[in-house]
């Protein structure tokens, strides 16, 4: 069984920076995808940003130009540097990664933006 585990997660003023870490049980090299989701109160989980074995990202409209995803292969360990935060922002950060056709989600970690 895989686990995942985030942590960086935290209370931060608008315009702040936070950085998350996802450091996963098992090595990275041969996965198949990496990435970020997030869930706001009342809201469904939405995919921020996503990253796949060549290297490929993608990004939530929200979020492009403000934060960035990227890996370490020899840590197993995935980041997700968010810049310019926003309250809109605010939710439980989790972390998926996919190893086809098993996907392992992380206990979360909130961030809390405020205005």
């Amino acid at each position: 069984q895989v686990q995942l585990v985030e942590s960086g997660g935290g209370l931060v003023q608008a315009g702040g920076s936070l950085r998350l870490s996802c450091a996963a049980s098992e090595s990275i090299s041969n996965i198949n995808a990496m990435g970020w989701y997030r869930q706001a109160p009342g809201k469904q989980r939405e995919l921020v940003a996503e990253i796949t074995s060549d290297g490929s990202t993608t990004y939530a409209d929200s979020v492009k130009g403000r934060f960035t995803i990227s890996r370490d292969v020899a840590k197993n360990t995935v980041y997700l540097q968010m810049n310019s935060l926003e309250p809109e922002d605010t939710a439980v950060y989790y972390c998926r990664a996919t190893w086809y056709p098993y996907d392992y989600w992380g206990q979360g970690t909130q961030v809390t933006v405020s205005s």
